[in-house]
């Protein structure tokens, strides 16, 4: 079916100055947050201030302390890392400078690829995707000096040592992100924003911040056409004609640019020399609301800036590569959960003497039908009780889902507690007719009431986890699942992928929104 497009960007969506965040967060009362603006300082022991903190007279002194705190942990697990593996490998050689080359190889990778730039730095995605280009970088600059200099034995700081590195940064760096997440749920760490454009798309944007809170924005004042009243408890500060002037005066970290017809060309023009010389990033929301970031680009084009939309990655190389992961990827995890799968099938066997595996007819890549495997977790004659159950019906859209459905056994509520009924679906994704990421596998009778927009969900595999997984799962509504899957199709990457895998886990660990 289709959903009216947003005011506002979709949670998630990268716009072309600013990215937002890719997974959502749960719900936060902003308001109720503790008093203080977005400018409390960074505490250097716990990366944030405290609660209560006084405010500081630099808007952004906290942004600088924790980039300082992620510039400092970094250097230290690289170095940390490094002279490990110089005793492991080279033994402390006083001649040997492979130890040297590689430090220096992934302290110049590191500015250059901009992994330490305050625009990536608890966006998301884009933070690990910078520290990966970093680091292969450092491991290119390392095989090619061995060769420049005739130190054909860098293979093993190349292969092993870089890599080693990484196993160590990218947790680190997560466990920032994190600590910075949980400052900003409860309303520290956040940038002070001007929103202007219409009532209803500032209010929208509003909305999402709140939501939204670990994105790390809070509206603070808004302009619009008529310059009066307030917004969601927001005051209207003036005009769209004074924003400029209000921006300066207030000093605002981000200036939101949301639709409304006074906007033109020459105006966002002017607005943006206008601040130029300020600490204020401005960010304009684009038309398309639900393509991100890795699709937009501006380039120059005759001397107008445009906004470049690549197609959506279906084939090629990098598809090839999910192809790969997620075969090799399935055989490993097959591999390491054989004694909890053999387990999870003696318990259902046991349970009433009923078939172990579920077999149900899903509907796959181009919209072929295929046989999703899970482990049984309801009583054998499921289908035919379920309707005396039509009425309790809580489930979205044409699902049926009952949050204490009276067919499920007692070994199946806690294999769906903890999706451990999922795992034969590795199976399916052995054999090709599954991934390990991408939108939910849909029945046959959902397909059969898509709008045209809801069938291209089908233009890539399901996956066993997807974002609808890691927001909600079946706390989802109907709408809202299909929104979500739609926006893995067009915005694919590998780098989600992973944030996705990442958040699976723990969202598994937690067993939220499963029934």
């Amino acid at each position: 079916m289709e959903e009216p497009v947003p005011p506002w960007p979709a949670d998630g969506v990268s716009l072309p100055r600013v990215d937002l965040q890719a997974v959502p967060a749960p719900p936060v009362d902003v308001a109720a947050a503790p008093p203080g603006r977005a400018d409390e300082s960074l505490d250097p022991a716990t990366v944030c201030p405290a609660e209560g903190d006084p405010p500081k007279t630099h808007p952004a002194e906290w942004e600088k302390r924790y980039r300082r705190t992620v510039i400092a942990s970094d250097l230290v697990a690289a170095c940390v890392v490094i002279a490990i593996s110089a005793f492991v490998i080279d033994r402390l050689a006083p001649h040997d400078m492979h130890a040297f080359g590689t430090a220096f190889a992934i302290l110049c990778a590191l500015p250059v690829s901009r992994a330490w730039s305050p625009r990536v730095l608890g966006e998301g995605p884009e933070e690990y995707r910078t520290l990966g280009r970093a680091l292969i970088t450092a491991a290119v600059l390392v095989a090619f000096g061995g060769l420049l200099f005739g130190a054909l034995e860098v293979q093993p700081w190349v292969f092993f040592v870089v890599p080693a590195v990484a196993l160590v940064l990218f947790p680190q760096r997560y466990a920032l992100r994190q600590i910075l997440h949980r400052k900003r749920r409860r309303g520290l760490c956040l940038l002070p924003v001007m929103a202007a454009g219409s009532a209803e798309t500032v209010a929208d944007l509003i909305k999402r911040t709140r939501t939204e809170a670990h994105v790390g924005w809070r509206v603070e004042a808004v302009c619009t056409s008529t310059g009066t009243g307030e917004i969601d408890g927001v005051p209207v500060v003036g005009r769209l004609e004074e924003l400029s002037r209000h921006v300066r005066r207030g000093g605002y970290r981000v200036v939101a640019i949301t639709a409304d017809q006074y906007w033109n060309p020459e105006r966002l023009q002017r607005l943006a020399w206008d601040l130029e010389g300020t600490s204020s990033e401005m960010v304009v929301a684009p038309v398309l609301m639900e393509v991100a970031g890795p699709r937009l680009n501006v380039s120059g084009v005759l001397g107008m800036p445009l906004l470049r939309v690549t197609a959506p990655a279906f084939t090629g190389g990098r598809r090839l590569v999910k192809e790969v992961v997620d075969r090799c990827g399935a055989a490993l995890l097959l591999a390491l959960f054989s004694p909890l799968l053999l387990a999870i099938a003696v318990a259902v066997k046991a349970g009433d003497r009923g078939p172990v595996v579920y077999r149900q007819r899903r509907i796959g890549k181009d919209g072929e039908a295929f046989t999703m495997l899970k482990f049984r977790t309801m009583v054998v004659n499921a289908h035919l009780i379920r309707r005396d159950l039509e009425d309790a019906n809580e489930g979205a859209g044409p699902l049926f889902k009952m949050k204490k459905d009276p067919r499920v056994t007692k070994v199946g509520g806690l294999l769906r507690r903890y999706s451990l009924d999922e795992l034969p679906q590795l199976f399916n994704v052995l054999a090709g007719r599954m991934s390990l990421v991408g939108p939910r596998p849909p029945l046959p009778e959902e397909t059969a009431t898509y709008a045209p927009a809801a069938r291209r969900r089908l233009l890539v595999k399901p996956g066993l986890t997807g974002l609808w997984q890691v927001s909600g799962r079946s706390d989802l509504s109907w709408d809202e699942s299909i929104r979500l899957d739609l926006r893995y199709v067009e915005d694919w990457s590998l780098a989600l992928d992973l944030v996705i895998l990442w958040k699976t886990f723990r969202a598994v660990l937690a067993g939220q929104g499963a029934y």
